[in-house]
C-alpha cells in the first residue's frame, strides 16, 4: 500500500459528516479574501464532511457565494487552517483567532502569516508548518539562526530539519522539490513538482489539502498509524498530481489545481 492509498479513504454506510472529517479555517482578510476560497475548495474536494470558516464578516459573506457548503460558524474541528491569506496582526482579528486555535490541544497547519504570528514556546496544538523558503529564513532568524532565502534554496533539507527542530513542529518547506522534516530530525522529499505550481495561490490550495488530510486521519494519526509528516508527504504529492491534471488542459491558476484534487483523489478511491 502506497502513502495515497494509505490517507485516502472512502466514506462507509456507517459514517457521517462529522467522522469523515472536520476543517477549521482561518484564513483570508480583505486583502488577500481569495485564500479562503482556495483552501477551503481544496479540502472540500479532498472529501472532508464538513468545512468551518471564521474570520471577517466580507470574507464570510464572500465565501459563502463560492461555497455555499461551508459553516460559518466556531465548533469542533479535528484540524485548523491558520493563517493563508493573513497580514500579520493587522487583518480583522484574525491574529488573535490563530493564536487562541494554536493554545489548545488538536492538530494545526500553520500558513503564510500565522508563521510569523504563532508563539511557538506557547503552542499547545500539534502543527505542520508549509513555509516556502523566505519564510522559511523568517522564522529561523526568530530562533536567532541566521540563513539566506539562496541558503534555504541550496540546502532545503538542512534548513526544514532545523526550523522543526527549532518550533518542535513538523516542517513543510515548499519548492519545487518539497522537503519534509519532523523535529527528530528525520527528512523525505517528494519528486519534483509540476511548474504549473509556480502560480500565486497555489500554497493555499496546498494547505487546504493539508487540513483535510490531518482531519480524514485524526485517530490514524492519534493511535500512531501514520505521523504529521506522512500527512505533509501525501498532501504535497497529491498536490503535484492535480498539478499535473490541471495542466493537461492549458494553463493553469490555483483554483484549477484545487478543483482538479478531485478526480485525483476519485481515481486513487475507485
Amino acid at each position: 500500500m502506497d502513502l495515497l492509498e494509505r490517507v485516502l479513504r472512502s466514506p462507509t454506510a456507517l459514517d457521517d459528516k462529522y467522522s469523515r472529517g472536520v476543517v477549521g479555517f482561518v484564513t483570508g482578510s480583505a486583502e488577500y479574501p481569495g485564500a479562503a476560497i482556495l483552501g477551503v475548495t481544496a479540502a472540500m474536494r479532498a472529501g472532508v464532511g464538513m468545512v468551518r470558516y471564521i474570520g471577517p464578516e466580507t470574507v464570510g459573506n464572500l465565501l459563502l457565494e463560492v461555497r455555499p457548503e461551508v459553516v460559518l460558524q466556531d465548533g469542533r474541528a479535528q484540524c485548523w487552517v491558520l493563517g493563508s491569506g493573513v497580514l500579520g496582526a493587522d487583518s480583522g482579528g484574525q491574529a488573535e483567532r490563530i493564536l487562541e486555535v494554536l493554545s489548545k490541544p488538536g492538530y494545526a497547519v500553520i500558513d503564510a502569516g500565522a508563521l510569523e504570528i504563532a508563539r511557538y514556546d506557547l503552542v499547545a496544538a500539534q502543527c505542520i508548518l508549509t513555509p516556502h523558503a523566505g519564510e522559511l529564513s523568517t522564522l529561523l532568524r526568530g530562533f536567532g539562526q541566521v540563513l539566506s532565502r539562496i541558503e534555504v534554496e541550496a540546502d532545503p533539507v538542512h534548513a526544514a530539519v532545523a526550523a522543526a527542530k527549532a518550533t518542535g513542529q513538523v516542517v513543510l518547506l515548499k519548492g519545487s522539490v518539497s522537503t519534509v522534516s519532523d523535529p527528530h530530525g528525520e527528512s523525505w522529499q517528494t519528486p519534483a513538482g509540476n511548474p504549473a505550481l509556480a502560480t500565486a495561490g497555489t500554497g493555499d490550495v496546498l494547505a487546504g489539502l493539508i487540513g483535510a488530510l490531518v482531519a480524514a486521519n485524526e485517530s490514524y494519526l492519534k493511535f500512531g498509524d501514520l505521523s504529521l509528516a506522512d500527512i505533509a508527504l501525501a498532501a504535497a504529492i497529491l498536490h503535484s498530481q492535480a498539478a499535473d491534471r490541471a495542466a493537461l488542459e492549458g494553463p493553469v491558476v490555483a483554483l484549477d489545481v484545487a478543483e482538479a484534487i478531485r478526480s485525483v483523489v476519485g481515481e486513487r478511491l475507485a
